[in-house]
Parts: C-alpha cells; structure tokens; sequence
C-alpha cells in the first residue's frame, strides 16, 4: 500500500501536469498547430540550456544524442581527449572509438571529476574535440566544465568541447554559451521530469561549421535544423512526449531555474550530511565536485550494496541506484533530481536508514534527522 518511492537518478518521478499533458489526443505532425508547438519549444529550450543557438531535438534516449556529437563534428581517425569519470563517461569513450576516433583516455579513479591540468599535456594539435560528462550519472561527481574551457583556452587550442548533462540538465547550473560549449547532450527523463524517449543537441555555431566526415543519415543536423526553422521534423517525431516537454518547460519557469538549482543544491547538501551522521562515505572526494542531483554512498566492508537495494526494495518499497562498472556491490546511489521536494527527501532518507539497520550495516542513528535538520532551517 502507498506510493512507491522511485529515487534512482532517473527515469525520474513524472509530475501529474506533464502525465496529463502526454495524455493529450495526438496531432497531426505536419500540421499548423503542431508547428506551433515545436516553434514554441525550440525558444523555450534555449532558455534551459542558457544558448541562443539551436537546439536539435531526437526522438531518442541519450545515447543517440552522444552518437549525434560524434557523427557530425568529427571525421575517421580523428583524435579527441576523453575524461573518464565514470561508466557512462566510458561508455562513451568506447562508442568513440567503435566509431573509428582515435580516443585518449585521461583515467581517473571515479570519485573525482575531469581535471583541467591534466588536460594541457593531452592538447597536441592533432587533437580534434574534448569530451566532458558534466556529471557522472554513475559516482555523483560533477566535472568543473568551465576549467575545462579555461584550459583550452590557455592553450590556444582549437578543439571542440563536447558535454554530456544527461543528468545535470535542468538540475545544476550549465551554460552553454557562456561556456563556450561546442555540442552539449542532453536527454528527457532526468531533470526535464519526462519519460525517456527524448534527446538534445545543443549546437555552438563553431560546432556547425566544423562538419565532419563521420556517416550520418539520421543523425545529421543539417535536416532537422532546415525542418525546425517552420516547426517540423525530418522524421516522426515524439508527438505525445513533445506536449510533455513544453509542460515540464513551463513548469520550469514558473519555478525559475536559479530557484531549481538552488533546490537541487539544498536537497543534495540535506543527503550528504545525512550520509556523514550516520558514518559512511560519500564516494566524491572534492567538496568542489559533489553533483546536486545524485549522491553516490560507499558500503562498508563486507556489505553489499545491491542486497542491501534489495532488502528495501522489498520492505520499504524504495527504488535505489545501483553501483555500476567497478562500483557493483559497492555503492548504492540516492536520486534527488527532478520532480522532488523536501518531503520526499525525508521519506527517501528514512527509508534508507531504516534499511541500512535492518540490513546489520554498522551506522550511527540519527542521519535522517541531520538532514531535516539542515532543511528546516530554510536552508
């Protein structure tokens, strides 16, 4: 009985406004009112991505859009620095070069973000494009995307920047322009609250002069751009989820998105000092790169993160993230992004040290109540 409680780092819980939205009866796409509605929304995601370049829009989960970066800024045996931060930023990474890029891994140890000095030595001028995950769905660890750009910069060097915020989109702070980011990625069912079944190209106008030579065909731009400029698709596109977005848009704006940030950013510190009072490990180690939309915690030696998922899945009813890659069995991982507020964050918390005792993980009692005590405090 009750709710369940959907707290991995997405899909994210689904507001009821953009449920009823998606409801609606479809509309012809190659109509005047559907027109409307894509014009409306390319303006509307300019805002969310802070950009005044166009947004291209794919019927498609984030991986597609990762593709779309690739296959049209770059060409075969191209060479690109790549950050790993995580496995999805090694995901990434291997797409790369299953594409026929020539990828420079810069490893990392997962519990710190994209460094920006290491990145100077990387720059020869063979280097092609730079890729970032702003932050690592997998560790809750946000690289410090404009010392990236800094570094490039110092440099001199041409290359692309090319950034996921597959999970901080709509949830902590990016700027696309400001940042001098080439190709930014982006997906649905994170911050924008939607279902999967939607990705994002935010495109820089350097990014758009620097067609590369990678096949594309579904992928390419260049069409959707043309079609866009009168409200229409070179494809079918996601009728339903698109009455969904510009609700989630608009639901964005009345909130204001210093004021999302600034929740996200509450709600993250609430999470984090839960974890410390009860005397675990956050898995990031740089108090500078501590995402705000998830918090990755370290077990105990000798716990398993994913039996202690089960068990309050089971009993509490309580989705958690799961430890991915090297993390297996590790870490379990507290979605707070999206559609959340304060209340939800309390039942999370509650749940999960009513399941770290239960599971005979050695904690100190009161984590939940240092969190509320931080929330009620108007923090």
């Amino acid at each position: 009985m009750g709710r369940h409680f959907l707290q991995i780092p997405g899909p994210t819980n689904v507001p009821d406004r953009v449920l009823r939205a998606i409801a609606q009866p479809t509309i012809d796409h190659r109509g005047p009112e559907f027109a409307r509605l894509a014009l409306d929304l390319q303006e509307r995601l300019k805002g969310v991505f802070r950009t005044s370049g166009p947004v291209v829009v794919y019927p498609s989960s984030g991986t597609g859009a990762w593709e779309a970066a690739l296959v049209n800024t770059l060409s075969p045996g191209d060479k690109v620095v790549a950050f790993e931060t995580g496995h999805f930023s090694g995901l990434w990474c291997a797409m790369a070069a299953r594409l026929g890029l020539v990828v420079d891994v810069v490893p990392g140890d997962w519990r710190h973000g994209a460094d920006p000095d290491a990145l100077a030595e990387r720059l020869t001028p063979d280097v092609a494009a730079v890729m970032v995950v702003h932050n690592e769905t997998s560790t809750g660890v946000r690289s410090r995307v404009p010392e990236i750009r800094a570094a490039l910069d110092r440099a001199g060097h041409p290359a692309l920047l090319l950034v996921d915020t597959i999970s901080s989109l709509a949830s902590m702070d990016y700027r696309h322009d400001e940042w001098s980011v080439d190709v930014t990625v982006g997906c649905s069912q994170k911050g924008l609250m939607l279902p999967p079944g939607i990705g994002f190209n935010a495109v820089s106008d350097k990014a758009l002069a620097h067609r590369g030579g990678l096949p594309r065909s579904y992928w390419d731009w260049e069409p959707v751009i043309a079609a866009n400029r009168q409200g229409f698709f070179p494809y079918t596109p996601p009728t339903n989820l698109l009455y969904g977005l510009r609700e989630a848009l608009v639901m964005l704006e009345e909130e204001g998105l210093e004021a999302v940030f600034a929740r996200h950013d509450r709600h993250a510190e609430a999470t984090r000092r839960a974890v410390r009072s009860w005397g675990l490990d956050v898995l990031c180690a740089d108090e500078r790169e501590h995402s705000s939309s998830l918090t990755a915690v370290l077990m105990p030696d000798g716990h398993d993160a994913d039996a202690l998922r089960r068990l309050i899945l089971e009993r509490y009813d309580l989705s958690l993230g799961t430890g991915l890659g090297r993390l297996a069995g590790r870490v379990f991982r507290i979605g707070h992004l999206g559609h959340f507020n304060d209340l939800m964050l309390a039942g999370t918390l509650s749940g999960v040290e009513m399941g770290l005792a239960a599971a005979g993980v050695p904690i100190k009692e009161g984590g939940t109540r240092a969190a509320l005590a931080y929330l009620e405090n108007g923090r």
